[in-house]
């Protein structure tokens, strides 16, 4: 199997990480796993992944502590995984810059639609570009100037979105995106209104496969 990209996962949880090593390998990825932050940056400085998951909540350094040496000095776009979603941490999550957040517990059918539009906008576009949070990176002087001033990763619905499509019909990005919007131009909806059914539609399927 061809891999799709290399991917560094985090989390000091051994089943959880386990299970989302197993499921993106599945998926056709490179993984890559540490189960404490210190670790995780050593592995990150040899392995160079382009894409890493965080649990927030270690032992020793945080997912925080690793994401702030992920952004300064390797340049890898990260996302969080987390059980926690209180006010501080989401404010935290922005701050840092993350591509997205996504609240434990989680199915690896719901985390892969969110990796794959990670890779996905990868060529288009820098990691800093693509994170389009609060916080603005200081390495960042070719931003591209058609870009909002800030997207909250929580609500990025349409890139959800047109990773599950990828992920669930093996199309690239672009034909993912053509198939949503023509999809809701047929029901006469927007493509943001039929991406936030499909994510629901997703997470149902989620929960229906943990009863």
């Amino acid at each position: 199997m061809n891999q799709k990209g290399k991917i560094l996962v985090v989390d000091d949880d051994r089943l959880v990480l386990a299970t989302l090593t197993h499921g993106l390998s599945q998926a056709g990825y490179e993984v890559i796993d540490a189960d404490n932050g210190d670790d995780a940056i050593l592995l990150a400085r040899q392995h160079k992944p382009e894409l890493a998951l965080l649990d927030i909540r270690m032992e020793g350094k945080s997912g925080f502590d690793v994401a702030a040496y992920l952004r300064e000095y390797c340049q890898i776009p990260f996302m969080f995984l987390s059980a926690f979603a209180d006010e501080a941490t989401i404010k935290q999550v922005k701050a840092l810059g993350a591509l997205t957040y996504l609240v434990k517990p989680l199915d690896i059918q719901q985390i892969v639609p969110a990796v794959e539009a990670a890779f996905a906008n990868r060529p288009n576009q820098q990691p800093p570009q693509a994170v389009a949070t609060a916080a603005q990176p200081a390495a960042a002087p070719t931003a591209a100037p058609a870009a909002p001033a800030a997207v909250d990763p929580l609500t990025d619905t349409i890139a959800l979105a047109v990773g599950i499509v990828m992920h669930r019909y093996s199309l690239t990005r672009r034909q993912a995106l053509e198939r949503l919007q023509q999809q809701a131009r047929q029901e006469g909806c927007t493509t943001a209104a039929l991406g936030e059914r499909l994510i629901n539609a997703q997470e149902v399927l989620a929960g229906l496969g943990s009863i």
